[in-house]
């Protein structure tokens, strides 16, 4: 295929569910405007033809619905869910019930983000504006035979408008409540005969929409910008170079937790002068000693060669990215200067290049097959300190005992260090240095045995080198108190023999400062690579798909998958980074009965009150079985996949509050069906409807973590056999576009859809907080012959309150904490194409 027409059927591929306006224009030029074109197969084909899972959201869709960044797009996509957590860097994309990777840079997420295909590692990286896209494909299901070790759980493929050989450009500003502007231009057109350029830039902005009672300040704000570049360079028919540079920033105060459950903490918070906005789970209001800070600045080139030998098109893309971020905030939340994070400094950069050649050949055989290098480091600076107010509210929680007992710990346990217990400016620092370099080789084989029926076999050989340097520091003096050894030596100091001390000092009952335990939130680290840790991980992996494909006469087609898909280990770069429990038993060399011996301890390294954990993840292992049904007439299309996928070593992580556990779950499943269709009785009016159901379980996770619901701390639980939380069983969206052309050339465009979830449990051990979403997105759009359009929009229109995500309240034992949804948002927009 030459670049004119690959540039011809990339435009028609904008269109989804077609408005009548531009079905017009379509025909105008010459195409089929019932035609789409994706690339989800890594070559340009139908959707028709894609024997994938995968859904395409087109520019009109994406402007019908007023999408204002990508939080919006779940709303469109019935698989896909998007949930923001505690900052603006730190997004969770979900198709099918599985995903992970936000909050935790050591993760990558399990869902993978191609922007004009090149992959963007981390959140901070996906996040970003990106004025004229022209299209977002979502596949789903395991796809790593293309797209290697970072699509275990599907892909999301976002594909922007690339530069026009004709003039032409646009520009809108929408106002909306809560002082919302977007603004967005874009300009194209030739430099040259062969040289087209595109640039385009955009503002987000938006007062916050949670009050911050204490600080007069509004949290939850948008505050983002970005600029974009394109040259496309094309010295033949068959040969093109398309250079793509960008820079966005985010400058945000986010993200602002509500109080779901106010423990028995809450009144010794009180009590320092502290408000809490309590129990108020929806709430809009919150109070904080400081204002938040979230900085990202994100920012990267490629160059993509395509060239066209004969029947075999070969591509390139090699790319350079980097994001460097800064977060700030008061992770107690509320005005008590009790606790603050600081996520200090992230630095990412990530390097990635691949070489693909695909042949069309006219015959029963065609092939696809190339390689992907990738390597990135990341340095991860941070910080959690105690406040002015920790150590009063420390002594309220013991009836003075943490600070009075000071002079007595100090008198039995030799070597504490100096410093008052729980003093202003205590805390951890961390620092991790990570290093990733992958390499894999993927291919495809079509044999078209019969006409119309196809079989396809492909496979990727992925290799994946991790390596991790830690170096985190606690200078929590009360934290680096062994307890038992207090109360061993203050019983033998009362006449007791070591035996009868060993036994005291280990119970409760007979060590009063076992009662303290609670408040040694940091104690000192076991930094590694070490003796007995090499802080390295390399997996080796062959992903691998087989498809029997079949092409009706009559616009049906269907097919049956049986697929593999690969994510390799992950390591926890957060506090809660600890050996592994066969490197490590934890105890007090002063308790009885004493700890067992452990690699670490037999080589000299156990440092007090050290606990085991996970220092990384191993390898995720996907499999699907799925077959599908496709149907495409004038007006009328659907697409139907029923599936069976698993995942063997889910990489489950949990925020603590402070922290991550990170784990594998034995094997976690989900079966069900995916359901969309579009319907135009008439050439004006578009139907469209889409449904999910997800039977999901975890077939085996003996030790996996959930809320104590006496506590409401995060322990170790078996959670074979349950429903995984987050999921919902039913997800469904429904639309409708009405489109009126008058005789002069206006057009008056009706848009409205609608998203369901239904009543899901949102955190694991507690099934009396759960949430269910009904939400009603609208616009009214008017366009003048002259290419000026009016707009008025609105996103949420019920008002839809509901919790994303339930966490422990930091430093606050007993009480919970949470994210709530966006409120409802309207406007209106001015728009001019030229």
């Amino acid at each position: 295929m030459n670049t004119a027409k690959l540039l011809a059927t990339t435009a028609i591929g904008s269109l989804v569910m077609t408005a009548p306006a531009i079905a017009q224009e379509t025909q105008e030029n010459g195409a089929d405007d019932n035609v789409i074109i994706v690339t989800a197969s890594k070559r340009e084909a139908t959707l028709q033809e894609t024997p994938i899972a995968v859904s395409v959201t087109s520019a009109e869709q994406i402007e019908d619905s007023q999408v204002r960044d990508l939080l919006d797009l779940q709303t469109l996509v019935p698989s896909l869910r998007v949930n923001q957590l505690q900052s603006s860097a730190n997004t969770n994309f979900i198709i099918r019930g599985f995903g992970n990777g936000a909050n935790n840079a050591g993760i990558e997420p399990s869902v993978g983000v191609f922007i004009d295909g090149v992959y963007r590692s981390r959140s901070a990286a996906q996040i970003g504006d990106l004025p004229n896209v022209q299209r977002v494909e979502v596949l789903r299901g395991p796809q790593s035979t293309l797209f290697g070790k970072n699509a275990s759980a599907g892909i999301i493929s976002i594909v922007t408008q690339a530069p026009q050989f004709e003039f032409g450009g646009s520009a809108e500003l929408s106002y909306g409540n809560f002082d919302a502007i977007v603004a967005k231009a874009d300009i194209t057109g030739p430099l040259s005969d062969n040289v087209a350029f595109s640039l385009s830039g955009n503002i987000n902005k938006r007062d916050g929409y949670v009050e911050d009672l204490n600080l007069g300040i509004d949290n939850n704000e948008r505050n983002r910008w970005g600029v974009r570049g394109q040259l496309l360079f094309e010295p033949s028919s068959d040969l093109s170079f398309r250079f793509i540079a960008d820079y966005d920033k985010i400058d945000e105060n986010c993200c602002s937790v509500v109080n779901i459950v106010d423990g028995p903490t809450g009144n010794a918070i009180r009590a320092l002068g502290g408000v809490i906005i309590s129990n108020d789970r929806f709430g809009d209001t919150n109070a904080l000693n400081f204002a938040s800070v979230n900085e990202i600045e994100n920012y990267g080139v490629s160059l993509q060669a395509d060239w066209a030998l004969d029947a075999i098109d070969v591509t390139a893309i090699t790319s350079y990215r980097a994001v460097s971020s800064f977060g700030d905030q008061d992770i107690d939340f509320t005005s008590a200067d009790i606790v603050q994070r600081s996520e200090g400094r992230g630095e990412i950069d990530t390097y990635t290049l691949e070489l693909r050649a695909a042949s069309d050949f006219d015959g029963f055989f065609n092939f696809l097959i190339g390689g992907y290098f990738f390597k990135e480091d990341i340095e991860t600076n941070g910080a959690l300190e105690y406040g002015a107010d920790f150590q009063a509210y420390a002594d309220l929680l013991t009836n003075g005992n943490y600070s009075s007992l000071e002079p007595t710990l100090r008198a039995l346990v030799p070597g504490i260090p100096a410093g008052a217990f729980g003093g202003q400016g205590q805390g951890r620092m961390t620092n991790f240095l990570y290093d990733n370099e992958a390499i894999s080789i993927f291919g495809q084989l079509d044999f078209e045995i019969l006409e119309g029926l196809t079989f396809s076999v492909g496979g990727n050989y992925t290799n994946d080198k991790k390596s991790v340097v830690q170096n985190n520091v606690s200078t929590d003096v009360f934290s680096g108190i062994d307890l038992i050894q207090a109360g061993f030596n203050a019983a033998v100091a009362g006449g007791a023999t070591p035996d009868v001390a060993a036994v005291l000092a280990s119970d409760p009952a007979t060590n009063p400062f076992l009662g303290l335990r609670g408040l040694q939130f940091i104690p000192p680290y076991l930094n590694f690579p070490n003796a007995v840790e090499d802080g390295r991980t390399e997996d080796n992996d062959l992903s691998y798909t087989f498809r029997l494909s079949y092409d009706f006469p009559d616009n049906i087609s269907v097919y049956a998958t049986y697929a593999t898909g690969f994510k390799a280990s992950s390591f926890n770069l957060s506090t809660d980074s600890r050996p592994f429990p066969a490197d490590f038993i934890p105890g007090s060399p002063f308790q009885s009965p004493a700890p067992a011996a452990s690699p670490i301890r037999d080589a000299g390294l156990a440092v007090t009150n050290l606990t085991s954990g996970t220092r990384f993840a191993g390898p995720e292992e996907a499999e699907v079985y799925e077959i599908g049904i496709k149907g495409q007439w004038p007006g009328i299309a659907f697409n139907l996949a029923i599936f069976d996928q698993t995942l063997e070593g889910f990489q489950s992580n949990i925020f603590t509050g402070t922290g991550f556990v990170l784990g594998n779950a034995d094997e976690q499943s989900v079966r069900g069906f995916e359901f969309d269709s579009s319907i135009s009785p008439i050439p004006d009016l578009t139907f469209t409807f889409a449904v999910t159901y997800l039977d999901a379980q975890y077939d085996s996770f003996d030790d996996g973590s959930a809320f104590n619901p006496a506590t409401l701390g995060v322990v170790p639980a078996n959670l074979t056999g349950l429903r995984p939380a987050g999921i919902p069983e039913w997800n469904v969206t429904a639309g409708a576009t009405y489109t009126h052309n008058f005789d002069s050339g206006s057009f008056l465009t009706l848009h409205a859809d609608y998203l369901m979830e239904s009543n899901t449990q949102i955190a694991e051990g507690l099934p009396q907080f759960r949430r269910a979403v009904e939400q009603l997105n609208g616009s009214i759009t008017f366009g003048l012959e002259n290419g000026l359009q009016f707009s008025i929009w609105g996103r949420n229109l019920t008002n839809d309150v509901y919790n994303t995500t339930v966490f422990p309240s930091v430093a606050q034992g007993g009480s919970l904490s949470g994210y709530r949804n966006f409120p409802r948002t309207y406007g209106g927009a001015v728009k001019f194409k030229f």
